[in-house]
């Protein structure tokens, strides 16, 4: 009986050990950050929520934020957290303090763009009447190009008066933001995918953003289309949301308008958001470190609560995010409500940022009555984009768009003197100033800067040594060449713009 015993016994340490193994294996790795401010608190009220709900990961903390800029690193994120990240793949982030001063640099737009985190997701719902909004029905997804566009940071202080920020659009990264748009609608069971952008004025960038757009809507039959003016959407967007579904647009419109949008249905300090990249994604609240907060149990853990469910989805885990999500709904309908979004005669009770994730936990099973339930069974894998191959393409170059610094103001007289320089069939077509034609034909009123754009153009293909040699030719006139654009035609058609006016 003694040797049966033993047996017995070493077979259920086995089991259990084994068991213990495999489920070690099953959970997913995660990198998390507590932040800074009000993070570590609402940080460790998500983590005690998922947890609780049964969230099958295994976290790596990393330390970034005010600490780190202050000790001499201007990204504010270190190596070892960098490694972390690259083995991860998956990142939750609590809002971070970045010092005030010049030389730190954001680290949402480092990270973002050094781990290639091409699209920001950020879902935008009212919870009427229990959050204050305007827009009870609201419930509309921005998908936001989060790489390029003006966020390239690239700017130069051409002339004492004139300073210029490039827009960089490019075809891969606008498919790559518009397929997932769509990927993401058919996934989650969205009717309408709106684009904005502004291309009645940037017609070669936002152009290019609105072509991509109808090329590959017309993949999704399935899925209605349509096309926005940013201006004008946005004013309907702040009017009307609920005409709204999923709105893809270029990274600083998205920017503006996510948190637009995020403050119409009830409040930002509300919203989460997601980060997707190929191999990493990162999650996040939308809101600050709020550091006047920090460490009296007020802060409202909400946003970066959502964040984490979104970072549930994505690692296949739809059903804690579900049982998650729907507990929050509830607790949110129960009244129980920290200060930020607290209202008497709508509000049950008053409770801190520990006292709310407790009621959090009590609900985990149960279904909102009133809010609607949220459902992610169909969400049981991470989006993926693929690109189509790039087609060949014939460019020629054509001209060359000059720039100046040039301090007198006379566009006429400037425009007479560059007129008599002509190199291999380059010659002056048009000098603008600040985009809008001046010579020929200028009109007296326009006002003009220190900066000229002097286009030379040929009736033929031209080489970069003839661009070389036309500017020889201008510096040994005495003019001060401060940049050059290349003027190309691309399969026959010319890609740059015109001037105002020409």
């Amino acid at each position: 009986m003694q040797n049966l015993s033993s047996n017995f016994d070493s077979f259920t340490n086995f089991n259990q050990h084994t068991y213990i193994y495999i489920m070690a294996e099953q959970l997913t790795p995660i990198t998390i950050a507590y932040g800074d401010g009000i993070g570590p608190e609402i940080m460790n009220a998500v983590m005690r929520i998922i947890k609780a709900a049964g969230a099958r990961i295994k976290e790596e903390v990393i330390e970034i934020g005010e600490k780190v800029y202050l000790s001499g690193n201007t990204s504010g994120i270190g190596p070892e957290a960098w490694e972390s990240l690259r083995r991860t793949k998956v990142f939750l982030k609590g809002p971070i303090t970045t010092p005030q001063g010049g030389g730190f640099k954001s680290l949402n737009v480092t990270t973002r763009k050094m781990l290639g985190l091409y699209a920001n997701v950020r879902p935008c719902v009212s919870y009427a009447p229990y959050v204050d909004t305007k827009h009870p029905s609201m419930d509309v997804v921005i998908i936001r190009e989060n790489e390029e566009d003006l966020y390239a940071g690239i700017e130069h202080q051409q002339t004492p008066e004139v300073v210029q920020c490039l827009k960089l659009i490019t075809r891969p990264g606008t498919e790559k933001i518009i397929r997932y748009a769509f990927e993401y609608a058919k996934q989650y069971g969205r009717k309408k995918v709106t684009c904005f952008a502004k291309d009645n004025i940037m017609k070669q960038t936002d152009g290019l953003f609105h072509k991509v757009f109808d090329e590959i809507g017309a993949e999704y039959p399935e899925i209605e289309k349509e096309f926005w003016i940013v201006d004008i959407g946005a004013a309907k967007l702040a009017d009307s949301p609920e005409v709204f579904d999923v709105i893809v647009m270029p990274n600083l419109y998205g920017d503006i308008l996510s948190d637009v949008a995020a403050q119409i249905a009830g409040s930002v300090g509300l919203a989460g958001s997601a980060n997707i990249g190929e191999e990493v994604a990162m999650f996040e609240a939308i809101h600050g470190s709020a550091p006047r907060r920090a460490g009296q149990n007020l802060a409202n853990p909400s946003g970066l609560l959502l964040g984490a469910i979104q970072m549930l989805v994505h690692i296949g885990q739809g059903d804690v995010a579900e049982k998650v999500h729907n507990a929050w709904l509830k607790t949110l309908e129960d009244g129980y409500h920290t200060y930020d979004i607290y209202k008497e005669g709508v509000s049950t009770q008053k409770v801190g940022t520990k006292e709310f994730a407790d009621a959090v936990i009590e609900r985990l099973g149960q279904r909102p009555a009133k809010l609607k339930a949220v459902d992610y069974s169909q969400a049981k894998e991470a989006i993926k984009v693929k690109l189509k191959p790039a087609k060949p393409s014939q460019m020629e170059t054509v001209g060359v768009d000059i720039f100046l610094y040039h301090e007198d103001r006379n566009a006429n007289k400037l425009g007479d003197a560059l007129k008599k320089i002509e190199v291999n069939g380059l010659h002056l077509t048009m000098i603008t100033n600040r985009g809008v034609k001046v010579y020929p034909d200028g009109l007296p009123e326009t006002f003009c800067t220190d900066h000229w754009r002097c286009r030379f153009k040929a009736n033929n293909a031209i080489t970069y040594k003839d661009i070389l040699a036309l500017q020889t030719a201008v510096t040994e006139a005495g003019f001060n060449i401060i940049k050059t654009e290349n003027l190309c035609r691309i399969n026959g058609v010319e890609a740059f713009s015109a001037g105002q006016g020409a």
